[in-house]
This record gives C-alpha cells, structure tokens and sequence, in this order.
C-alpha cells in the first residue's frame, strides 16, 4: 500500500545557503497537493546542530523532511534526532563531506563585508550556482540575490562561519526511507558526492536531474517534484501518528 497522510502528518522544505522559503515557489504546489507545507528556515542557529533543534521544535508529529544543499545537513541530523518521526528524506544537491577549501573563502569574504549596504553575494557567485546556460539569466540571478537581501548581512555572516562537518561517518544511522536527488550540471555540488550518500544511506533511492545545475527547485522544478512525488507513491504506507 502507497504511503498514506493524514491531517497532523506534513512536508517541511529546508532551503540552502542565504536561501528563503521563495526557493520552493514552483516546488510547492505539486507538493501541497499530496500534504500540508511547512516551510523551515535557516535564520536562527550558529551550529547544524542548533539549526535543527530549532527547526525540529516546529515540525508536526511525523512528517516527511526535504533538505536542499545546507538544508541536507541540518535535515540529516534532524533524522537522526527523531527517526520515529520523520517518515522520508528527501537530500536534494546536498553533500555529506566536510567544508573544503572555498569555505575559507567564504568565511573570508563573509568578515570582510559590511552590514552597511549589504547587497548579497555577486553575481558571479550566483551564477555559478546556476546551469552554465542560465549564467546570464538577469531573472534567475536576481530572484536569488534577493534572498540573499531577505536574509541580510547577519544571517550571511552566521551562515558563512558553519562547520559543515565530515558526515559520510554517520550516513548508516539514518534509518528512514531516503531519496537523494543530484543534478548533472551541478558546478557546486558533484554527481559523485550525491551517489556517495546514496550508498552510505541503507536503501536510498538516487535520482539525478538532467539540464540543472545547483539550484534544482527554481531550474527544474517540474521534475523535482514528480520525483518526490513519485517516491512517495512507492513508499510502503506507515502506522498513523496517534498524537
């Protein structure tokens, strides 16, 4: 039997780095339609750990957990914190290895900016993190610079200083029905590193999204979302929550 929702059951989006909740603006119709939304944020904490404390402090009873990029690490050990809860994984453009060389970097330019003015980060950035043939795309850029605005300064720098620690070690304590969900065209996060989750999760399905780079929800959001929701579809269903 497909799994099966029911009214204390919801879907909680965790987005990604200097990211909002307007990440999954064409995501979230397809996904309404199968459970409520409930869109988490990355505004509040100085460590994964915290994050998802916050995070878990809000969610409803059971509920399905999709985390994008940062989003993957905190939605990672939010499923370790309460396996009864979360009833799927979804890791969408995400890595389980730790920060290599352009977090340095980042932290670098992140202490060196002001808050005075603080436009987000530059286009060249965000277009890096977009398929090679949106690198010019004024729209796309501009939607993300403005999370980046949204988000502001402080929340840059916080997000900036992160440890995003080595987690291949820990992959095997995730004992929920996981989908890992890459992007061929990804120039941030790699194919290799997504089927590296994959095999470290016990039973992970790993979909890989052809003509996208990084920001999968906004490139290819129609088929995000019919893979999430064709996972589900084919996920045997769970007790009801009795809470």
């Amino acid at each position: 039997m497909a799994m099966t929702f029911n009214g204390n059951d919801g879907m909680v989006l965790i987005p990604g780095f200097m990211l909002d909740e307007t990440l999954w603006r064409d995501v979230e119709p397809p996904l309404s339609a199968i459970a409520p939304v409930i869109h988490a944020d990355l505004r509040t904490g100085q460590t994964i750990a915290a994050m998802a404390g916050h995070i878990l402090a809000t969610c409803p009873p059971r509920f399905v957990l999709i985390g994008f990029s940062l989003g993957g690490y905190v939605a990672r050990e939010i499923a370790r914190r309460a396996p009864a809860r979360v009833i799927g994984l979804v890791l969408i453009a995400t890595s389980a290895r730790p920060d290599g060389p352009e977090h340095t970097q980042r932290q670098r330019a992140a202490l060196a900016t002001s808050a005075a003015g603080f436009r987000g980060m530059s286009r060249a950035a965000l277009a890096a993190s977009l398929h090679p043939r949106l690198a010019g795309d004024a729209e796309m850029i501009e939607r993300l610079r403005q999370m980046n605005v949204r988000l502001g300064h402080e929340v840059f720098v916080r997000q900036s200083m992160l440890d995003r620690g080595d987690d291949r070690g820990r992959l095997q304590d995730i004992a929920c029905p996981t989908l890992v969900v890459a992007a061929a065209n990804d120039q941030l996060r790699r194919v290799e590193e997504a089927r590296e989750l994959a095999d470290g999760i016990r039973g992970a399905t790993l979909v890989v999204i052809e003509d996208s780079g990084h920001m999968i929800p906004m490139e290819q959001a129609a088929m995000l979302a019919t893979a999430i929701a064709s996972w589900l579809a084919a996920l045997p269903d769970h007790p009801p929550s009795q809470q």
